[in-house]
């Protein structure tokens, strides 16, 4: 399947709560809703991207729906979803409690779900989750901690947002690799809920209260997101071109970042979960059981994340966005 290719001519288009997108104007037959949490992070933006470019290839209307960083809001989703009489959906839950009731009463309507990226805990009937292993994507993140600090490290540690599986996963595996070693010290952790902004008050609000002798040495941050708040919160202290910074996502202005290097005000590396091919199979496991009735082999599907860092940056999913 040309990804790359089929993205560039997917429209993207989000109303405040729901918009139509046909991906095709000769297949009616089946139509998939797809609500991802919010529009508003270019993650999903692009994973959204992936599940329209999936919807035309595979000649299926997707209707989109913006969770706007709301259960409620994706609840309401869902109910819409049942109303229409979709032919499935595909949702990446925002909580992984809060959206189960809503899940469960479209299994029980007859509508197949796929979940994607995100998980949701305590529904039987989901026919699949298609997502990255964030516990392994953690892991990583701790791993390269350990190849890079040898002889230890004080880590600033960004988390996502409580309740949401990729935060709760990544943060086991952080700490399942660092934890109980004495060489390396969370100086500090705290939750930015994903975002910029909250990333920025929450680094430098840590940073002020430190003795400079106290400093982290590596900046860990789940999301790509709160990367780029915290780079630009410890450049008030000095630190932009000295502290090196490992991410989550990928996402090019990531990737460019990695290029230019901790040196240069940049990254030293940031973790692919390659969404393209979550979105693409999520697309793909839907079709086959509601056309044929197929299941998945496995109904949990994870993809291993990568560590990317200057050494191995053309094997990112979204390279050629940045390449020259």
């Amino acid at each position: 399947m040309k990804l790359k290719t089929a993205l560039k001519s997917a429209v993207f288009a989000v109303a405040a709560t729901m918009s139509i997108a046909s991906t095709s104007a000769l297949a009616e037959e089946l139509r998939f809703m797809t609500t991802l949490p919010t529009a508003r992070e270019p993650f999903f933006v692009y994973m959204q991207q992936a599940l329209n470019a999936a919807g035309e290839e595979h000649e299926i209307t997707i209707i989109e729906a913006d969770g706007e960083g709301d259960s409620n809001v994706q609840s309401a989703h869902i109910e819409r979803a049942i109303t229409l009489e979709v032919d499935g959906i595909i949702i990446s839950p925002i909580d992984v409690n809060a959206l189960a009731p809503a899940i469960e009463e479209a299994i029980q309507e007859g509508i197949p779900v796929v979940t994607i990226d995100r998980r949701v805990d305590g529904v039987d009937g989901i026919l699949a989750h298609i997502g990255a292993d964030n516990v392994e994507g953690g892991r990583a993140q701790g791993r390269w901690v350990k190849e890079n600090f040898p002889d230890g490290a004080r880590i600033l540690y960004l988390r996502g947002r409580p309740g949401s599986s990729p935060a709760i996963d990544r943060n086991k595996g952080l700490h399942e690799e660092l934890d109980g070693d004495d060489k390396y010290v969370f100086a500090a952790e705290q939750t930015a809920n994903w975002l910029r902004d909250e990333a920025f008050r929450v680094t430098e609000t840590i940073m002020a209260g430190l003795d400079p002798e106290d400093y982290p040495t590596v900046v860990v941050s789940a999301s790509d997101a709160m990367g780029f708040g915290a780079l630009e919160a410890v450049d008030q202290f000095g630190l932009r071109n000295s502290l090196p910074h490992i991410t989550f996502d990928a996402a090019p202005n990531t990737l460019q970042a990695v290029k230019a290097g901790t040196a240069e005000g940049g990254f030293s590396a940031t973790v692919d979960q390659w969404p393209g091919l979550q979105a693409a199979t999520a697309v793909e496991v839907l079709k086959a059981f509601v056309t044929t009735g197929a299941t998945p082999d496995t109904q949990i599907q994870l993809i291993n994340p990568k560590p990317i860092d200057q050494s191995n940056i053309t094997e990112a999913e979204r390279y050629s966005e940045i390449a020259q």
